[in-house]
């Protein structure tokens, strides 16, 4: 695709946020008490991104911004319904489901994040929280499952984003994939 044919959509910001993402996920995913240091340091890795992300989806380019994406409930029922029958209409920005995708995503991975520090503290003594969750380490089970189900349910989202990317994708005539490496997508 010729810059002629296609527009900047996404921000090198956008892109290299999302790629560190799926890079530190996947690390911390497969990685538990075998590569400890390892697993903590993609887990802060992915902290910092969201709360990066979330400042970016306030303040950074258009596209980037929440404001472009987040829509209704209607608007997000109506996009599937769209897709439901093999159409549905193309946005330059993430439509109104990849919208929802991405605030779940977040969510559920600050919610990993979160659970993961509690029980580093807990278990290991170690990380920001330690001294403050020290007390309560008669609840390390509860934090160590619940660390478990965000991360699992997380991991079925990103199922779930990549198979929306796909057929997406595949509706509207578009390589999401290669989008979101280069940060352009075919002109409307």
């Amino acid at each position: 695709m010729n810059s002629e044919n296609s527009i900047k959509v996404w921000d090198p910001v956008v892109r290299i946020g999302h790629w560190t993402l799926v890079s530190a996920f996947f690390i911390a995913y497969f990685t538990e008490d075998e590569f400890l240091t390892q697993h903590v340091w993609a887990g802060y890795i992915i902290g910092a991104v969201v709360c990066f992300r979330l400042i970016w989806g306030v303040v950074g380019s258009r596209h980037a911004r929440f404001s472009d994406f987040v829509r209704p409930p209607s608007a997000v029922f109506e996009y599937l319904a769209g897709l439901a029958r093999n159409q549905g209409r193309r946005y330059i920005g993430h439509n109104p489901a990849g919208g929802v995708m991405i605030l779940l995503l977040l969510s559920f991975l600050l919610g990993t994040v979160l659970s993961g520090l509690v029980l580093y503290g807990m278990e290991e003594g170690a990380g920001p929280l330690a001294t403050w969750v020290a007390v309560y380490a008669d609840s390390e089970d509860f934090w160590e499952e619940l660390h478990e189900v965000f991360a699992n349910l997380t991991l079925l989202l990103v199922v779930i984003h990549v198979a929306g990317g796909l057929v997406s994708g595949r509706i509207h005539g578009e390589n999401l994939i290669k989008a979101m490496i280069t940060g352009r997508k075919k002109a409307l």
